[in-house]
């Protein structure tokens, strides 16, 4: 079994990352996220999960080992395959997924391609005791730019080169002017974020 890989981003795309390990390039399906974080020649370590088929071996990674571990136990849910648990983890962190599995809240997995009625269902019966959702902390509001999409987003800006601080604030402030639907998705928050941010803020980024 793969549990992780560490070495060189040759290449990485859309969903997915090659990482150099020893010579030898592992292809990993990955979050889009971690992809956009993921620029060619820096060392990455993503944690992974290897899925063995008939016909073929296919690695998926994560950048914590909190999304590995959702992305396990979402597998084992009947009806969920890899590739819609990791749409799952596309659009949200784990935090939004145990928080959704307390509530009995299906509705946020019915918006995840792929992912139908009684699949969504399935996964709020199937994980409940198994996920702890964070503690709610009224007196210390989480920000915008800190959960699910947007959280991710900010992983990508500030793996692309943005400063933290320049990053969250563009992120909060496209949540609050964007639509749901986009709030909700992670390229279409990136899309819209990256438009905000526009190639004069280039500067702004750290060094």
């Amino acid at each position: 079994m793969i549990s992780s890989l560490r070495g060189r981003v040759l290449t990485a795309a859309g969903s997915s990352v090659v990482i150099e390990v020893g010579g030898v390039g592992f292809h990993v399906n990955a979050t889009p996220a971690l992809a956009l974080a993921s620029r060619e020649g820096d060392e990455i370590t993503v944690h992974t999960s290897l899925i063995v088929r008939e016909d073929a071996l296919t690695l998926f990674g994560f950048g914590t080992r909190d999304e590995l571990d959702v992305f396990e136990l979402l597998i084992g849910v009947t009806g969920v395959g890899p590739k819609s648990a990791l749409g799952v983890l596309s659009a949200l962190s784990p935090e939004q997924v145990a928080t959704a599995v307390q509530h009995d809240d299906d509705a946020v997995f019915r918006k995840v391609s792929g992912i139908g009625p009684k699949t969504a269902k399935l996964i709020t019966v199937s994980l409940a005791g198994k996920l702890v959702a964070p503690r709610a902390t009224p007196s210390a509001p989480v920000p915008v730019a800190r959960g699910g999409a947007a959280e991710n987003v900010l992983a990508a800006l500030t793996g692309l080169g943005w400063s933290e601080k320049v990053a969250a604030e563009a992120v909060e402030e496209t949540v609050a002017e964007a639509s749901d639907a986009d709030a909700a998705s992670v390229p279409a928050l990136l899309r819209l974020t990256l438009a905000r941010l526009g190639p004069a803020q280039q500067a702004g980024r750290a060094r």
